[in-house]
Parts: C-alpha cells; structure tokens; sequence
C-alpha cells in the first residue's frame, strides 16, 4: 500500500520532468525509499531534489515515518534504459553480451533495437610484413547485453 502510493507519486512527478527517467525504485521494509533517476540531459542536484519534493510534500510524516533518498545514476553505473544509450553515444562503453563476449568501443549509434560500436585494432597486413590500423564496428541487439557501463578516458 505504502509502496503503490510512493510508486504514484513518483510517476507523477516523472510525467511533470520528460527528460527524466526512472533506473531504480526500491522501498525497504523499514520504509526507506531509495530512488535512482537518470536524464536525457543529465541529472542535476535540482532535479533529485524536485523529485524528492515531489514524493515528500504528499505523504504525511504522522501516518507514515520514512526515509528518502534520491540520487542520479553514475558515471560508472551499468546502463539499464535505452535512454541511457542514446544520451551517451560519442562516448565508449564497454559491453559484455550473453554469450559472454565483451566488446569495447565508441558508441556510434542508439535505436530502439540496437547499439553500433567502433573501435580501432591493429591486424598483420594481408600481404608482407608488418601490422595496420583496421577499423571494426558490431552491431548489438539490447536483448543480447548482460552489462553495458561507459567506459572513462582520460
């Protein structure tokens, strides 16, 4: 009941902010709410905050004690929403697929079906000696990625 009315509320003040998104949702049996949200745009202190208020100014502290947390997903964090993606293409991720395969590259493209990869590999020439620069692209279908998580070069 508590959940539902926190999982209302929260919907709610998503539908006011488009260009938020939801990654977690999770409310603990001593009533700690913790919510993760990401952005198209990224994700400012204000936004966590208008979500925080958004859940907090509708429940009643007297009927109810609980905790609120609201972060933005990191940097470092797997990718779990096709919005995610699409906010970090130009950027490189590295992706384990479901037969176990990992493919590091610069994400190219994001559609609601895949993600293109490319990235550089030396190979030996196919005549004489010697290796070259070849560049590689894989397309990957979201329903074969285990884990995706962008990768930070510095």
């Amino acid at each position: 009941m508590f959940r539902d009315t926190v999982k209302k509320l929260l919907d709610e003040g998503l539908q006011q902010r488009e260009d938020l998104f939801l990654i977690d949702f999770d409310v603990l049996s001593d009533n700690s709410i913790k919510i993760v949200i990401d952005g198209d745009n990224g994700v400012l202190v204000e936004d966590c905050m208008f979500i925080s208020r958004a859940i907090e100014h509708n429940l009643d502290r007297e009927e109810q004690d609980f905790s609120l947390e609201v972060l933005s997903a990191g940097a470092t964090s797997p990718l779990v929403n096709k919005r995610q993606y699409k906010k970090n293409v130009g950027r490189f991720l590295k992706v384990i697929t479901s037969d176990n395969k990992t493919i590091e590259g610069k994400l190219t493209q994001a559609d609601e079906d895949h993600i293109c990869l490319e990235w550089k590999t030396r190979e030996p020439k196919p005549v004489g000696k010697g290796k070259v620069t070849v560049k590689k692209q894989a397309e990957v279908a979201y329903d074969t990625i285990t884990k995706a998580q962008v990768e930070i070069k510095f």
